[in-house]
């Protein structure tokens, strides 16, 4: 597997951020917003303690009244960067999205998660550097129509299409916890890379 670092640019200059751990929610209830929170535990192959969609099996209800599958979806991780793109694809009038509002455990900053590669391993690291916890990327969130309780036309903004062709979701990613541990706002944030010839790009999930 491969390390990789982040950087954002403008036009005028490039700006090198430290990837981060910006924000932790919760919910213990079905809603699409979660509460953000001091810290989160996450399980190993469970998910984050105390949350609705954590389990071994699919907690999301559409899926899981189809059939018990098992549960590619026990932690949701979404950039800033990317509320903050959707808070400007939405109506000027609306208030910027806030951590939690669009159902994320995790809010990022300074790393694009939705480009990453299957598998990657994204390793939250402690103030001394040391590895606490370990999300493994298993697909990019499809915004189901539930975003638009949360924001009217959020859902519509989530897709960027190029004519017919999606061309990004802005929903966030999902993964599975691979080490588990305690998450706290400003934990560092180190994205390992599969290798190989057969790394594919991240399904829809």
């Amino acid at each position: 597997m491969s390390t990789t670092a982040t950087s954002t640019s403008t036009s005028t200059k490039t700006t090198l951020l430290t990837p981060r751990i910006l924000s932790v929610s919760k919910s213990s209830s079905h809603t699409i917003a979660k509460t953000p929170v001091p810290s989160i535990t996450l399980i190993p192959n469970h998910g984050v303690d105390g949350d609705c969609h954590a389990g071994q099996t699919t907690q999301h209800r559409a899926q899981a009244q189809a059939q018990r599958t098992p549960n590619l979806r026990q932690v949701h991780l979404v950039p800033v960067e990317t509320l903050r793109e959707l808070s400007g694809r939405l109506s000027a009038a609306a208030k910027p999205l806030s951590a939690g509002e669009i159902g994320e455990n995790i809010t990022t900053e300074g790393v694009e998660l939705s480009t990453l590669p299957l598998g990657t391993e994204v390793h939250f690291l402690g103030g001394d550097g040391k590895e606490e916890a370990i999300v493994v990327l298993t697909g990019v969130r499809v915004p189901g129509p539930g975003m638009d309780k949360c924001r009217a036309g959020l859902r519509d903004v989530c897709v960027v299409r190029d004519g017919s062709r999606v061309v990004k979701r802005l929903a966030g990613v999902m993964g599975t916890v691979k080490k588990g541990g305690m998450l706290r706002p400003g934990m560092g944030i180190r994205i390992v890379k599969p290798a190989g010839a057969s790394v594919r790009p991240l399904p829809v999930v």
